[in-house]
C-alpha cells in the first residue's frame, strides 16, 4: 500500500472517530437548527454567483451527515460520502429518512461517476480529505453540466514551508491532503472551471478557510 493511500485510509478512520465524538450527547433538534442556520449564511454570501436553488439537480459531495444537502429541500440532491453507512450506524441523530429530498450514494469522490450531470456542485470542507485530489476535481468537473456552478471550500496552507513539513509529517492526519490557496487556483484552471468568486471565511496562523465559487463552460 502506498503512503498516501495509507494516510488516506488513516484520516477516514480518524474522521468517523471524530464524528463521534463530536455528536455524542447533542441535541438532535438543536444541533441541525444550528447547522441549517450556518449553511443559510455561507449560501448568503455567495448568493449573487449561484442560480435560484429551486427545482435543480444538486449534489453535495463529501457531505458528512449535516451537509448543506439540510438546507436544500426543493432540489433534487444527491448526497455523496464515502462514510454514510459508518455514519448510520456510529451517529444517533443521523437519520436519512430524515431529509426526503436526498438520494445518499456511499461512494468516493474518486470513484464516483453519476449518469446524470449536476446544475450546482457543492464539495464543502471535503476534497483535502480524498485520497487523490486531481481525479477529485476531474470528476467533479466531470459531473457539471455545462454552464453549471461548483462551490468549493477548504483549509489552504499561508505558508509554504509548513506546506512542505505537513506534506511529509504527521501534523493534520485528517486531512492528506495539504496545498495552498495558489494550488487549489491551479487545479480548478486545470479542469477549465472560472473563478468567479473567492472568499475568505476565516484567516488562522497557520491555515485560511476559503470558499471558492467556479463555472464550467458551456463548451
Amino acid at each position: 500500500m502506498s503512503i498516501g493511500r495509507w494516510k488516506w485510509r488513516l484520516a477516514q478512520s480518524l474522521e468517523i472517530r471524530w464524528w463521534k465524538r463530536y455528536l455524542t450527547g447533542k441535541d438532535k433538534v438543536s444541533y441541525y437548527n444550528w447547522k441549517r442556520n450556518y449553511w443559510n449564511h455561507t449560501l448568503a454570501d455567495i448568493q449573487e454567483f449561484l442560480p435560484s436553488l429551486k427545482n435543480l439537480q444538486i449534489a453535495d459531495v463529501g457531505s458528512g451527515p449535516a451537509g448543506i444537502f439540510t438546507v436544500l429541500s426543493g432540489n433534487t440532491v444527491d448526497a455523496v460520502d464515502p462514510l454514510l453507512e459508518s455514519y448510520k450506524l456510529n451517529i444517533s441523530i443521523f437519520d436519512p429518512s430524515d431529509f426526503p429530498w436526498v438520494n445518499f450514494v456511499t461512494k468516493d469522490l474518486e470513484n464516483w461517476s453519476p449518469e446524470q450531470k449536476f446544475d450546482v456542485i457543492f464539495c464543502l470542507n471535503a476534497i483535502n480529505h480524498v485520497d487523490n485530489i486531481y481525479l477529485g476535481y476531474r470528476n467533479l468537473q466531470k459531473a457539471l453540466k455545462p454552464g453549471g456552478v461548483l462551490v468549493i471550500s477548504t483549509d489552504a496552507h499561508r505558508w509554504n514551508f509548513l506546506k512542505w513539513i505537513f506534506n511529509f509529517l504527521p501534523g493534520d492526519m485528517l486531512h492528506p491532503q495539504q496545498f495552498n490557496l495558489a494550488d487549489y487556483r491551479q487545479m480548478l484552471n486545470k479542469e477549465n472551471l472560472t473563478i468567479h468568486r473567492e472568499l475568505c471565511l476565516h484567516k488562522g496562523v497557520i491555515f485560511s478557510h476559503y470558499i471558492q465559487v467556479a463555472k464550467k463552460g458551456l463548451y
